[in-house]
């Protein structure tokens, strides 16, 4: 059966001599972009300042040189790759009426030359070739990128910045603990409330002050790691308001249910939620590629070998569902899943992080059908209705 939102194809007939095809490789500094213009026997190049009103007069124009040919343009399809740019030129593309499309970088075959010829000119002619078969409905030639709403990706920033906020607050502990180390103190803990107070009687194994640049940088650390902190307890504030104030909101709805699952946090639940659960997945099998947590099979003639994780997807979901596995067996002892786990390494302890995959894998679709159908896993306990 066909899927709607299959993006491994086009499901619209592609009509060559009545579509125009655009594909842009996006750099910093410039646009090129190289087309197909039907009754045009050269394919025209052009490189662009970054400016979309410039990119949108020249697909204008590309038309009207294809009408003069006696071509009546009714499509306009334009790709470019998934990078730094992100989705607002495609949202701003399809609010002008024109389809945009966002081919994923992975999906696009390249030569494995060790020393392949590579410049712009060159990767649009491979995006062309690979646009041109997702356009003809060749299943699989290449795959898009599904386009979030402003709203989606703005939802996703909170878990995002908090992330890259306790990595930070780590790195400033670790640097203190760092410099008194070299000093020979130990034992101090940076992040208890009365820290700063204690620096002045800190005294080197030799019976000496911590030296007055060495305090001063303390000093500063401890002042820019409450800051840090502060600025994580205003987003977990903020979340948690959120949820209260629009608490059958359907993202809010998930986090909340899936909150209820013992051992699954707020912060946890967010980030599953705003990351993966939310997503119009096709099935179960593209949840566990999408979290990378699918296996890389290494088969050829009697070769039989596997590589280990693709590790092809998000990244966030994959290290978030690996933790959550560890704390899935210490606070769902009794559920299905954890016994399935301990029979399997029960007498082969050495396969236990294989398994907690494997675990994972199961744990996040079990998730999923939770959040979309209402299906709890077998044995796990919820918590009360608060």
């Amino acid at each position: 059966m066909q899927k709607l939102n299959d993006l491994s194809r086009s499901l619209t007939p592609l009509k060559p001599d009545r579509t125009l095809i655009a594909v842009i490789e996006m750099s910093l500094s410039s646009w090129l972009v190289a087309g197909i213009v039907p009754g045009i026997e050269r394919q025209p190049l052009k490189k662009l300042e970054v400016d979309e009103s410039t990119l949108l007069k020249l697909l204008i124009r590309w038309r009207e040189e294809a009408k003069k040919s006696g071509h009546s343009i009714e499509r306009i399809a334009v790709a470019f790759e998934a990078g730094r740019d992100g989705f607002w030129l495609a949202r701003w593309l399809r609010a002008r009426d024109i389809e945009a499309h966002i081919i994923h970088a992975s999906s696009v075959a390249v030569s494995r030359e060790h020393r392949r010829a590579k410049t712009d000119r060159l990767d649009t002619e491979l995006l062309k070739r690979a646009f041109l078969g997702w356009l003809r409905g060749e299943r699989d030639h290449c795959r898009m990128v599904a386009i979030p709403t402003i709203k989606d990706e703005d939802a996703k920033r909170p878990n995002r910045e908090r992330e890259s906020l306790v990595g930070e607050q780590s790195r400033i502990v670790n640097r203190m603990k760092a410099a008194l180390v070299r000093l020979g103190i130990r034992g101090f803990n940076p992040k208890l409330k009365k820290a700063v107070e204690r620096l002045d009687g800190l005294r080197t194994p030799e019976g000496e002050p911590i030296p007055p640049n060495t305090l001063a940088e303390l000093r500063r650390d401890m002042a820019r790691r409450r800051l840090v902190s502060d600025q994580i307890r205003q987003i977990e504030d903020t979340r948690l308001e959120r949820l209260e104030q629009a608490p059958s909101d359907g993202p809010h709805a998930m986090v909340r249910l899936l909150a209820r699952v013992i051992g699954v946090g707020i912060e946890t639940a967010d980030m599953l939620v705003q990351e993966v659960l939310s997503r119009n997945m096709r099935d179960r099998r593209a949840i566990a590629r999408y979290a990378g947590l699918t296996g890389s099979p290494d088969e050829s003639g009697r070769k039989r070998r596997e590589k280990g994780l693709a590790r092809s997807g998000n990244a966030r979901v994959r290290r978030g569902m690996i933790q959550l596995a560890w704390r899935f067996l210490m606070f769902q002892k009794d559920s299905t899943l954890a016994q399935w786990f301990r029979a399997r390494t029960e007498n082969a302890r050495s396969t236990r992080k294989t398994m907690i995959v494997a675990l994972a894998r199961k744990l996040l679709i079990g998730l999923w059908r939770l959040v979309r159908e209402g299906v709890v896993l077998d044995g796990v306990v919820l918590r009360p209705v608060s």
